[in-house]
């Protein structure tokens, strides 16, 4: 794929500047995260000019302490280049000297990124066929990206992103894609510069009632275990390292990202996770009485893990599961890898 001319569309990008930014950082807490996820990054430099609005819109304390961005592609060479930050006068033809002056440093013919910008960005590999989607984004770019395949999994990979998306999130395209799909889940900001926003909430049955197959054909009532199905393979082929626990707080299932990262073995299931080395993680105990209490999402900030490799940092997000009688049947766990806080020069756990 040549992403050669992702800049070219200036107009779009300063649409996106002076538009769509500023209601983002309007809609949230002055403490909230921004997540954004460059869908397709390919070597990375779309993740860099959006990185470089949102400080030039927050500062760049704030963007530090509130902006997630997840740079993903199915390269491993592409995002090994993505994380170096460093390209050429001709990669970077269409940004602004202002910033690269501001955020980049210039060798020769060359310019590399911030250290702080580049620490920023998680590139992590992520299939958009095969892989669940990132969720809670705040503004999806993939862009050149979607005209790579073919109708069916066009539609598919939409119906994913609008999953991916918050309530009053935005998806920012490229000018040579269309949103194709039965049923219009998208609806333009602005047409001219391919930003949309959601145009509603879907239920799980909609979402497979818009297949590209139902445009000729009725779509038969999905099954609990078709259902039940569908949940598992998202839960598997999560970019993050998930784990499911009973209302005691005992490990029932764990995605292949969980068991690498924290040594989890087919034994440990059934095993309170409190009494497992991920305890000294997340307080299990005290958090499932919490979910209990509240019923809802409980997040956990920059939560430090020491082992014999290093420290580790997430960020925990803990989501109660109930039944339709409003008891508490268990929890899921997102573990999300994060920068060092004292934004050492590295990389920690990548995604995918």
């Amino acid at each position: 794929m040549d992403y050669t001319d992702s800049f070219s569309e200036c107009d779009s990008w300063d649409y996106l500047a002076n538009k769509i930014i500023p209601q983002i950082i309007k809609s949230k807490h002055p403490d909230e995260r921004i997540r954004v996820w460059i869908a397709g990054c390919a070597c990375g430099q779309e993740a860099y000019a959006v990185s470089m609005l949102l400080a030039e819109a927050l500062g760049m304390e704030q963007y530090l302490q509130r902006v997630q961005i997840f740079a993903t592609d199915i390269e491993e060479d592409a995002l090994n280049w993505g994380r170096q930050g460093s390209y050429s006068d001709s990669e970077l033809a269409n940004i602004p000297c202002r910033f690269l002056s501001k955020y980049c440093k210039q060798i020769e013919q060359f310019y590399i990124f911030r250290p702080e910008l580049r620490r920023s960005i998680i590139f992590g590999r992520h299939n958009l066929v095969m892989n669940a989607p990132i969720a809670k984004i705040d503004l999806l770019v993939c862009r050149n990206v979607l005209k790579y395949f073919d109708v069916k999994i066009h539609a598919t990979i939409l119906i994913r992103f609008h999953f991916a998306l918050r309530d009053n999130g935005f998806l920012f395209l490229g000018k040579t894609e269309s949103l194709i799909n039965d049923k219009q889940i998208f609806i333009p900001v602005s047409m001219k510069d391919s930003i949309f926003t959601k145009a509603k909430n879907l239920s799980l049955q909609e979402h497979l009632q818009i297949r590209p197959e139902s445009a000729k054909k009725k779509v038969p009532n999905s099954s609990d275990s078709q259902i039940i199905h569908f949940w598992q393979a998202a839960f598997q082929n999560s970019p993050f390292a998930l784990l499911a626990v009973d209302f005691r707080g005992c490990l029932i299932m764990t995605n292949e990202q969980a068991c690498t990262l924290f040594g989890l073995k087919d034994d440990d299931l059934g095993v309170r996770v409190q009494d497992l080395g991920i305890g000294q993680v997340a307080n299990l105990g005290s958090l499932m009485k919490r979910l209990n209490r509240d019923r809802s999402l409980i997040s956990k900030k920059n939560v430090e893990w020491t082992t014999s490799h290093g420290n580790h940092y997430f960020d925990i997000y803990i989501t109660p599961i109930i039944k339709p009688n409003g008891s508490l049947i268990g929890a899921n766990l997102t573990f999300v890898t994060i920068p060092l806080p004292n934004y050492q020069d590295s990389i920690l756990v990548e995604i995918g």
